[in-house]
């Protein structure tokens, strides 16, 4: 295996000391030299927070300044008096106390426990491979431009000083957009490790590096018509040169570095792949010269894959130290021509690797998310077996938004045929390809000539307000041993999100047959206060949970 003499490769080691051994992380950055690639580079940092910034009104305690010069909110309670609907001093004032300037405050996303909640269980593993991430993530908004009404509306409010329900827009002058994602390991928790610490950044370097630019820009500022709005997908402003001798290069890297699989491997999403004459670009309309949320989150996906793919390439490999003469020399890893310039002394290639989901969440104004007012875009982007989830407040039903991407999925199967060797089922009755049972993931470097590559399966979703009431992100160790809808009726008896997490995983570990690591991610959305007024409520699983509970805990069940 030999890396392109056009690319540079850098790397970065952190050791981490656990309570047992020393857990080696491994960072690689696969940059582009080219001088477009190095002036980004040159930029302010972009910054991840696992906080959100907010307006909250000033408190009594600490009364503005400003505001009305009569004593009344300093009186002794003996002094007070009851509400009878009468004003006890002048409506001037009470205007001066409500239009007063609203402070900004920093609120950690993972203590929110009414609007966030994330709970993780080893079960009955050695150790646990699943991790998760939570924050604001600085790129700029891809959701939907809100309707004329709604702007003006929101103006007025903002011009009035009523902004109790307004969320502080981020550096880019857009509201706030919120990352959320769950990462399942296998072999080892030092590929989902890497992705929660780094694949944010690799989202955030892409959209820089394209230039992105934000979709709630008005007409005439390089943005989509408002015509052409409504149609999906929604292209935003970007550098389109640049876009395209970016895709065109880590394809290519692709190509030399893995073969196999990827030689005629052409991500969907990347719409500037192809070439184009100058006539056809003059030709090609100016809403349609922008790129897609789309197209970031698989460009960001492939190239985490490929960076870590070829820091794991360069490592030594026990079972091929003795190794003669390799039986296919134009095979991944079994190159004599590897290259040694990202190898570590006394480290070892890591072969297993992880899945991976995220959920992007966008608003159009700057009331947050889980506002019973506020509409949203959501952008799930899908590797593995993890599992998203929606609540619908009309019905109560649970919404899938994600797919598991395993061998016995059609068209998954019709995808790897053509380089897969055989499907293999294992003693459970599971199809497995090369000893895996996912089909997408990232690392896993032995099977990426098959295919067993990290291109995310994205959708996209407009909610409406109030639509749905919380957004659920588990791993497989909760999807195996609850159903869907079990998982939806046991958050909606919960208080809070961060208590509904808790009570998923503390169920899914008592009722597995597995024992597999479980975590459990609950956000809050619109209709969070109206979860249980949907269908039957938490009802139309009571029992059955009820049962399988009882029968968890007979201690006859493991004579069985």
């Amino acid at each position: 295996m030999t890396l392109a003499p056009s690319k540079r490769v850098t790397v970065r080691v952190w050791t981490l000391i656990d309570s047992q051994n020393y857990i080696r992380f491994y960072r690689c950055r696969y940059s582009s030299t080219t001088q477009a690639a190095e002036s980004t580079r040159t930029t302010k940092r972009r910054e991840f927070h696992d906080y959100f910034v907010t307006h909250l009104p000033s408190s009594s305690l600490h009364p503005d300044p400003r505001g009305p010069l009569t004593s009344f909110h300093k009186l002794p309670r003996s002094a007070s008096v009851p509400h009878t609907g009468e004003y006890t001093h002048s409506p001037t004032s009470f205007q001066a106390l409500t239009s007063r300037e609203t402070t900004v405050v920093r609120i950690p996303l993972r203590s929110a426990k009414h609007h966030f909640g994330a709970a993780t269980s080893r079960g009955t593993r050695p150790s646990n491979e699943d991790t998760y991430q939570a924050g604001v993530i600085d790129i700029p908004a891809f959701a939907k431009r809100p309707p004329a009404s709604l702007t003006i509306r929101n103006r007025s409010a903002r011009d009035a000083g009523l902004r109790e329900n307004r969320g502080a827009d981020s550096a880019s002058g857009d509201p706030q957009v919120f990352y959320f994602g769950i990462f399942d390991g296998h072999g080892g928790s030092e590929c989902s490790t890497f992705l929660k610490e780094t694949l944010h950044e690799y989202i955030q370097d892409t959209a820089a590096e394209f230039e992105l630019q934000s979709s709630l820009r008005k007409a005439g500022e390089n943005s989509a018509s408002p015509d052409a709005e409504s149609e999906l997908p929604i292209r935003q402003g970007s550098n389109v040169a640049r876009v395209q001798r970016l895709e065109k290069s880590l394809v290519q890297s692709w190509r030399n570095l893995v073969g196999g699989y990827f030689r005629r491997f052409v991500p969907p999403n990347f719409s500037h792949l192809a070439k184009h004459t100058a006539e056809e670009s003059s030709s090609v309309p100016e809403n349609n010269k922008g790129v897609t949320i789309e197209e970031i989150l698989e460009y960001a996906f492939l190239r985490a894959d490929l960076d870590f793919v070829s820091a794991q390439a360069s490592r030594e490999d026990d079972e091929l130290s003795n190794v003669c003469r390799p039986l296919y020399q134009d095979d991944i890893l079994y190159g004599p021509s590897r290259s040694q310039s990202l190898n570590v002394a006394g480290l070892r290639r890591f072969k297993g690797g992880s899945t991976a989901s995220t959920v992007l969440i966008s608003t159009p104004t700057p009331a947050p998310f889980w506002h019973p007012a506020s509409p949203s875009s959501l952008l799930v982007s899908h590797v593995g077996d993890t599992r998203i989830l929606l609540c619908s407040t009309v019905t109560g039903e649970a919404v899938p938004l994600t797919s598991n991407h395993h061998p016995s999925s059609p068209i998954e199967a019709n995808r790897l045929r053509r380089y897969a060797a055989t499907f293999v089922t294992d003693s459970f009755g599971e199809e497995r390809i090369s000893g895996l049972a996912n089909t997408r993931a990232f690392g896993d470097v032995h099977s990426k000539r098959i295919g067993v590559s990290a291109e995310p399966e994205l959708r996209r979703f407009e909610i409406a307000p109030a639509e749905y009431s919380f957004l659920v992100l588990m791993s497989d160790g909760i999807s195996e041993a609850l159903t869907d809808q079990e998982v939806v009726d046991i958050i909606k008896e919960a208080k809070t999100p961060d208590e509904g997490a808790r009570h998923v995983v503390n169920f899914a570990t008592e009722v597995t047959r597995t024992g597999d690591n479980a975590t459990c991610l609950v956000v809050r959305l619109g209709g969070w206060e109206r979860r249980l007024e949907g269908g039957l409520g938490s009802l139309g699983t009571k029992e059955s949970r009820e049962f399988r509970r009882q029968e968890a805990t007979d201690p006859r069940r493991s004579r069985r």
